[in-house]
């Protein structure tokens, strides 16, 4: 009887040589991808109705405001509303536009930034 380990598991013969990676198949690649020449296809729970829901139907003021979103230069947007990104942005001197915060303290926009709920 073998004592430790060895004679427990059984054991492998070790391969020598090079070995190539069996051919895979090739699937065919989608025309719905995320972008131009890539393979990724973008999940139908992102797209509505042929377009990402990230940039569909907004509006000249959301634009703005998405565009201050996507800007790292005020710091990260997610898990606060807007406006308190743009007061803390305001108040650590980092000079955020006024526009935008004209506009989210106007109160027609919508506070919440463009990751919020999808990250």
């Amino acid at each position: 009887m073998a004592s430790g380990v060895e004679g427990f598991f059984r054991q492998q013969k070790k391969k020598s040589g090079i070995t190539k990676p069996a051919p895979s198949k090739k699937t065919p690649r989608s025309k719905a991808s995320a972008s131009l020449g890539s393979g990724v296809v973008q999940t139908p729970a992102l797209v509505s109705h042929g377009s990402f829901d990230l940039w569909d139907e907004c509006d000249d003021k959301e634009e703005v405001l998405r565009q201050f979103d996507m800007n790292m230069e005020y710091g990260p947007c997610l898990g606060m509303s807007r406006l308190d990104r743009w007061k803390r942005a305001n108040a650590l001197g980092l000079n955020p536009p006024e526009t935008i915060g004209q506009l989210l303290t106007a109160g027609k926009a919508n506070s919440e930034c463009l990751w919020d709920g999808r990250v």
